[in-house]
């Protein structure tokens, strides 16, 4: 048994009579999901950044939700942690991931540690999926001491508590631009 074809039909309603012509279809440029830009072994990918405040785009309603309901008694410093991650550059967006606010541009890169509840912590990561830097690892300048590495491309960053979190917040901010360059 061949091809089926379907048939045209000679009689054509009044409808497709009206109709306008077609538009040719346009081309559209695809790319992998999560992929991020091509870069030789052991540097950072490079990205074009402008500056400004977390707007609405960066922002999701599952975090903003969380938040709300969140007991915690670092729950302003979280806030305020939030607002400077989200700061940081344009490209970051937050969603609740393994339980707790984080934060990602082409991959999650920032979670909360939210069991610690005398001082502010985050776990900078590359991901849930293992990459080449796990073996290879990455460099990030550190003048502040913030981080203490679990691994080599995860480590955990100590914010304090109260004023430490407004005393460290270039030094965070700087920390993020670095470390997103690595995704």
């Amino acid at each position: 048994m061949g091809p089926i074809h379907a048939a045209n039909s000679s009689k054509e309603t009044s409808a497709n009579m009206k109709r306008t012509p077609e538009k040719p279809p346009q081309q559209r440029v695809r790319t992998k999901k999560g992929a991020s830009p091509q870069r030789s072994s052991g540097e950072p990918a490079t990205k074009r950044t402008t500056k400004g405040g977390p707007d609405s785009s960066q922002t999701d309603p599952a975090v903003v939700s969380f938040l709300e309901e969140l007991d915690h008694p670092l729950k302003k410093e979280i806030e305020a942690v939030r607002k400077i991650i989200l700061g940081a550059d344009p490209a970051i967006r937050e969603a609740i991931k393994w339980k707790a606010p984080s934060f990602r541009t082409t991959d999650f890169f920032a979670t909360f540690h939210l069991r610690s509840t005398d001082r502010l912590q985050l776990v900078f990561h590359m991901g849930a999926k293992v990459k080449a830097t796990a073996t290879t690892g990455i460099r990030i300048d550190d003048p502040a001491g913030l981080l203490e590495w679990l691994a080599k491309d995860r480590c955990l960053v100590t914010l304090g508590a109260g004023k430490d979190i407004a005393a460290r917040k270039a030094a965070l901010e700087a920390l993020v631009r670095e470390w997103i360059r690595w995704l």
